[in-house]
């Protein structure tokens, strides 16, 4: 199927960072849809593309639209995606892909019945040099894994007077850094090692008990100057530390976190494995440390000429021209959109299906935290 044209839900940072990595395919934005006709147009604008729709129908309704991009807040995915893939669009959905694990398995049961291709935009595992590692993992060269440690910190909700729609469990669900970042990070450990987490033991903490939320609009990742606030009493996660039990024996220890000050977006897991270890961090993309016992460490550069296949079909720049978090999703959508004109599933991208994985652990990670005890992940 030959794509005509792309359409974005959410004109916010994701949505942006999307419609930017959607051109660097080749591919045409034709419109964007935001939270009512005032931004809708507003983001035409902005990201000069030719419609802003005003309704998800709208954008159904529209045979030009071959694939649709959902980045709108949580809790709408559901509902909007139901519909677009009713009327035939082939959709890449942000992460989490619903509130909670049922709602995504209806998700995966109708896309597949409409044979459309489908996706989760868990773009951080297409840093090249996370797909090396996991190209040497899978060729046994480093072992057995053993152990995994990880984090994934922010410090964009440090201060009290920082305000998102994510604060917001109407709009964002119950979870919030956990299904924000967490969900990235256990994604991206589960791909490069290959292992399905068993079992969970969870510390969720709302460390900023009352927030001071701004009365108008507030972007992502950017300071609200309003002197109009309110007192809001605060439910969802800040921060979590999780323990994790790996099918087949392996043990992990991850920490997540929106109010680390000085961490923008780390990103960083360390794999210890039987004959040697492996370590990443987002905020320096370019290296993969590989850890021995006997000899000198070794620290890889990206290069697309010592790369595996794998982690070289990511990498768009030589050696020495760095690549970073937008490169991720044009790597993604690659992959994606080369299934929707071949017909074919190669496997190469996280699927529905990845998405609803995903949910089974954020699900019993809350329930862990819930009754203070290990709980397996349910797999239904």
């Amino acid at each position: 199927m030959k794509i005509k044209s792309a359409a974005v839900i959410g004109t916010g940072f994701i949505g942006t960072v999307h419609i930017e990595a959607i051109r660097r395919t080749g591919n045409i934005v034709k419109g964007v849809m935001a939270s009512s006709a005032t931004s809708s147009k507003a983001g035409a604008e902005k990201n000069k593309v030719s419609v802003a729709y005003n309704s998800v129908e709208d954008i159904c309704n529209d045979s030009e639209i071959t694939v649709v991009h959902v980045t709108s807040p949580n809790a709408l995915h559901f509902d909007q995606v139901s519909k677009l893939v009713a009327a035939g669009k082939h959709v890449i959905c942000e992460k989490p892909l619903a509130l909670n694990a049922a709602e995504g398995t209806e998700l995966v049961k109708l896309a597949e019945k409409a044979n459309l291709v489908n996706a989760v935009c868990f773009n951080t595992r297409f840093y090249p040099m996370v797909h090396e590692a996991m190209a040497h993992i899978k060729s046994g060269e480093i072992g057995q894994v053993r152990y995994i440690k990880g984090h994934y910190h922010q410090d964009w909700l440090t201060l009290d007077t920082d305000w998102n729609w994510r604060l917001d469990p109407e709009e964002a669900g119950s979870l919030r850094a956990v299904a924000d970042i967490g969900s990235h990070l256990i994604d991206q450990l589960g791909f490069v090692t290959g292992l399905k987490v068993e079992s969970v033991m969870a510390d969720l903490h709302t460390l900023v008990k009352v927030r001071q939320k701004p009365t108008g609009p507030v972007q992502t990742f950017t300071q609200d100057t309003s002197s109009k606030r309110e007192a809001v009493t605060m439910s969802s996660d800040d921060a979590a530390g999780v323990l994790i039990r790996y099918e087949g024996g392996a043990r992990g220890t991850i920490s997540i976190s929106q109010v680390s000050a000085g961490r923008k977006n780390s990103l960083n897991w360390e794999i210890s494995a039987s004959k040697s270890a492996l370590s990443f961090d987002s905020e320096n993309p370019e290296e993969l440390w590989i850890g021995h016992r006997g000899r000198p460490n070794e620290v890889m550069h990206k290069d697309p000429g010592a790369l595996s296949e794998i982690a070289a079909s990511n990498a768009f720049y030589p050696g020495g021209h760095v690549e970073g978090f937008g490169e991720t999703f044009r790597g993604l959508f690659e992959k994606i959109y080369a299934d929707i004109e071949s017909g074919e599933r190669n496997g190469l991208y996280p699927t529905f299906a990845s998405g609803v994985e995903s949910l089974q652990i954020t699900d019993a990670i809350a329930k862990s935290s819930e009754h203070e005890l290990w709980v397996k992940v349910e797999r239904k």
